[in-house]
């Protein structure tokens, strides 16, 4: 990434109801502040949460997500950021 570059930001996060079974908490609260913490970090813009709870990893087709990809395919959002590959999908 180059360093001049402005980074509007769009957060993702997901959490499905298997995932509430595991031990570490991966809460939608715990994945927004610590994404939304690296963004100020960093002197990004944030420019919303696209978020999905209680849906499975396992399908693409998830409102929140849906609304991410229309808003980078809008070029309104040029970095996405989630808390590790587990939120963006399973078994890929």
């Amino acid at each position: 990434m180059q360093d001049n570059a402005i980074y509007n930001v769009g957060i993702y996060a997901r959490l499905s109801r298997d995932d509430e079974r595991t031990g570490e908490s991966v809460s939608i609260e715990n994945q927004k502040e610590l994404l939304n913490r690296y963004v100020r970090e960093q002197g990004w813009n944030l420019i919303d949460y696209y978020i999905d709870d209680g849906v499975s990893g396992t399908t693409f087709d998830r409102p929140g997500l849906n609304r991410l990809i229309g808003d980078v395919t809008a070029g309104k959002v040029n970095l996405v950021l989630c808390k590790d590959l587990s939120r963006w999908g399973r078994d890929y």
